[in-house]
């Protein structure tokens, strides 16, 4: 970490905290690419979103069953540059998430995988 709280690639909660859309059409791999919510993005069926608060709360957008959108709230927490989500709603973003990158306009992670 760098003397301002920072991972090697400058993660900070300053700069994750925002309201972030997911643009599966951006992903590559086992990365995720989440955009601004005020971004001008094409239409697209589903996409999730989250929000990260400087409070230490979160609220989330996601599809529920049958495709019905569903909306639930928790805590997060930043460990280093992984992102961790309390439960949320069913269908929407993963719970923990490594951070690849974050700028102002781009947040990229990689979702963390259980083993076993």
């Amino acid at each position: 970490m760098t003397e301002d709280g920072a991972t090697e690639n400058g993660v900070t909660q300053d700069r994750v905290v925002g309201s972030w859309v997911h643009v599966h059409e951006e992903d590559s791999g086992d990365e995720m690419v989440f955009r601004p919510a005020d971004s001008n993005l094409p239409p697209a069926r589903g996409r999730m979103g989250f929000e990260l608060r400087e409070d230490g709360t979160f609220a989330e957008a996601g599809l529920g069953a049958r495709d019905v959108p569903e909306e639930a709230a928790g805590s997060w927490a930043l460990d280093g540059q992984t992102i961790t989500l309390s439960e949320g709603a069913a269908q929407g973003v993963p719970r923990e998430m490594d951070v690849v990158s974050v700028e102002p306009d781009r947040l990229v992670v990689r979702v963390r995988r259980e083993v076993g």
